[in-house]
């Protein structure tokens, strides 16, 4: 199970679940790939809220990586997830909240971030309420 403390989630992909965690060597992989300075420029980046299917496939390869996964950004272009392009959205939320939010308000929700969100998302289904999955976003 993966441990939202230190900026892992589980996401299903290929009907296979995989580990993710953008370690510090994942985030200098992301700076360099996004021609970022430092990790407050990448997060600056991430809240924001846009999302390019390219950006998708770099943070989720990271992800991979980081987490000990032998996976190239090639093989996770070809790979498929439950929901889409949202599930791979929600997979991205979930891996960006765990890093730069951290793991208490995920785990005290008791909420699956890889599933059924969207950047940005203030909920699935009616009344319902989560975190914004970005440092600083309402």
């Amino acid at each position: 199970m993966a441990n939202r403390h230190r900026g892992e989630i589980d996401a299903e992909l290929d009907g296979r679940t995989y580990r993710l965690c953008l370690t510090l060597g994942a985030l200098a992989e992301l700076e360099t790939s996004f021609g970022d300075d430092d990790m407050l420029a990448l997060a600056s980046r991430f809240e924001r809220g846009s999302l390019s299917a390219r950006d998708a496939i770099r943070i989720i390869g990271a992800g991979l990586r980081g987490a000990g996964n032998d996976v190239s950004d090639a093989q996770v272009e070809a790979m498929r997830t439950d929901g889409g392009a949202a599930g791979f959205v929600a997979i991205v939320a979930g891996l960006l909240q765990a890093t730069f939010a951290g793991g208490d308000e995920q785990a005290a929700a008791g909420r699956d971030t890889t599933r059924g969100a969207s950047l940005g998302d203030k909920g699935a289904g009616a009344g319902a309420s989560a975190p914004a999955p970005f440092p600083g976003r309402t």
